[in-house]
């Protein structure tokens, strides 16, 4: 008799464990959401849309540099680099550079980019108003293409920001959309 009552006790908290545990994992979203809002990591926030307004004012006492370094992981078949690697920009002006790629298999390939922008307090002000990371991008086989990103800089950057890097992570989709290569921008 006290086995049983010893195995019911078990079994409820097992079964409550379950519960905390299947809680615990829905409540990773929303919470994974706030990490990225408050650290500005995985561009959650802003990144999926497009910025709707320009800043009343340009900052032209003030140059703020933002820096596009590209690399390629091993085995996935793009090229992909920025045009330039570094731009000195004044806060509130809109500013135009391009990033190449060219799909180097002999196969159509679609990719969706993926943007981040470090340090993460610098997230909320760098403003993309077109971007190549906003839809997917298809390339035939071999075909290269210069991909537009247009942005500015919020002249609230806090001033200790002196550098912001805008990355890129390139994943190659196939036909159901799941992930398979990847280009990494830093």
């Amino acid at each position: 008799m006290a086995d049983r009552k010893a195995n019911r006790t078990l079994i409820g908290k097992l079964v409550l464990l379950t519960a905390g545990m299947f809680a615990f994992g829905y409540a990773l979203v929303p919470l994974y959401d706030i990490f990225c809002e408050v650290t500005g990591i995985g561009d959650r926030t802003g990144g999926a849309t497009a910025a709707t307004s320009l800043p009343a004012k340009v900052d032209l006492d003030r140059l703020v540099d933002v820096e596009f370094v590209a690399s390629v992981n091993s085995g996935a078949p793009w090229e992909f680099r920025p045009s330039v690697s570094r731009m000195k920009v004044h806060p509130g002006k809109l500013y135009k550079t391009t990033f190449f790629a060219r799909n180097g298999s002999d196969s159509p390939l679609v990719g969706q980019a993926v943007p981040s922008v470090a340090p993460g307090q610098a997230n909320r002000y760098l403003q993309k108003t077109e971007c190549f990371c906003f839809t997917e991008q298809r390339f035939e086989a071999g075909e290269g293409k210069d991909r537009p990103v247009i942005f500015f800089i919020d002249p609230e950057l806090p001033e200790y920001l002196d550098t912001v890097t805008l990355s890129y992570t390139f994943f190659e989709q196939d036909q159901d959309n799941a992930i398979r290569g990847v280009i990494t921008v830093v």
